[in-house]
């Protein structure tokens, strides 16, 4: 496999035409297909957010990395009224633009909540499926997280700052502040500042006279089609995630009835990131039925 300076695989860069919108996707790997979705922090796109899992997940998978819609070199702007179901369709669209009838989905945060949403409203497209630390669960249950406030008030107030995602990233996203370095800091506040992102920001708070049915609607836990879902689902969640409660992993083991919980120790949101040799073993393992 050649690589590239960033010790990143060689991959194929495309971008798709989604209903008139644009989906950035990198690829790499052969074999069964698998969609690594990125969270959706300011200034994410999906080949930065799993850096640490591509190489090794490529030995095994056809690996296929998109930018969310409205991140990184994809069409900005997403459907404030219902941003899972608007990411689910984008990529159920790149889906079909690929000629595949189903593939495995992993998803982080805010990537959790689309593949999660795809899998509810399509569940046959969907083969198996890793969340880490999803967006949407027990949301209305309890008031939102402070790293979950930081995020939603990035571009709010006096606007969007280095200062402001660091304290973010290093506070709130991981465990250990130490791990993420200035240069990847640097890179995510460069791409926050992008005027279409500032000019509409892809993860903001709901508001406007139908923003309760837009909450409501965006936590999983409310819906009834979660005791139903088929897909054999992994839940990665880090037992010091800050920006999502780790308690939503046993709201999902409970509701969904093929559902593994793995918690993991001394993590925060960025289990992929933090604890990617085991976060790669158990996904490869599990994608593939092993375990």
């Amino acid at each position: 496999m050649t690589t590239t300076p960033t010790g990143l695989p060689t991959m194929q860069e495309t971008t798709y035409d989604i209903g008139g919108r644009k989906i950035f996707a990198a690829e790499t790997g052969e074999g069964p297909p698998v969609l690594l979705l990125h969270g959706g922090g300011p200034g994410a796109s999906g080949v930065s957010n799993y850096a640490r899992n591509i190489t090794e997940l490529a030995k095994e998978y056809r690996v296929i990395v998109p930018d969310l819609p409205g991140y990184g070199r994809s069409t900005k702007g997403v459907d404030g009224s219902d941003p899972f179901g608007h990411l689910a369709d984008g990529i159920r669209g790149l889906l079909d633009e690929l000629g595949l009838d189903k593939a495995h989905l992993v998803g982080n945060s805010y990537g959790g909540a689309c593949a999660l949403r795809l899998a509810l409203d399509t569940p046959d497209r969907v083969d198996r499926m890793v969340l880490m630390g999803p967006g949407g669960i027990g949301t209305t249950r309890a008031l939102p997280t402070p790293g979950l406030n930081s995020l939603l008030n990035y571009y709010s107030g006096d606007g969007p700052s280095r200062q402001k995602l660091e304290k973010f990233i290093r506070n709130y996203l991981v465990f250990n502040a130490a791990d993420v370095p200035d240069a990847a800091i640097d890179e995510r506040y460069r791409a926050s500042i992008d005027p279409e992102v500032i000019a509409s920001p892809p993860l903001r708070r709901p508001s406007g006279p139908n923003a309760l049915r837009t909450v409501w609607k965006m936590d999983f836990t409310r819906d009834a089609r979660l005791s139903r879902l088929p897909v054999p689902t992994l839940v990665l969640w880090g037992a010091r995630d800050r920006v999502n409660r780790p308690s939503g992993g046993p709201m999902l083991a409970e509701r969904m009835p093929n559902c593994d919980l793995y918690l993991v120790a001394n993590t925060g949101h960025w289990v992929q990131f933090e604890r990617a040799e085991l976060f790669n073993r158990l996904c490869a393992d599990f994608l593939a039925g092993r375990r």
